[in-house]
């Protein structure tokens, strides 16, 4: 058995793009940003938020791409703002 040595990693510098030109138009068009809307919005109470902990907002606020900074009441008073209607 031999060794993969160095000529194996001489032959992988070239990258080789995999993206077709419509994957990149939707890149660009998307910017440097992820976010993909969730199938269905979060059916939580004011109480709920009140009483969630800390890690379920923190779940909550990223699944839908929303920034999770700040202590947990701040954390509850943004997700409440963001997804309670009244």
């Amino acid at each position: 058995m031999g060794s993969l040595g160095p000529s194996i990693g001489m032959g992988m510098t070239k990258v080789i793009p995999t993206t077709n030109k419509l994957q990149q138009k939707q890149l660009e068009q998307r910017g440097s940003s992820c976010f993909q809307m969730p199938l269905h919005y979060p059916r939580y109470t004011r109480a709920d938020y009140e009483t969630m902990p800390e890690w379920k907002l923190n779940c909550l606020l990223q699944e839908y791409g929303l920034p999770a900074i700040g202590g947990v009441d701040d954390k509850r008073k943004f997700a409440m703002g963001a997804f309670l209607w009244s």
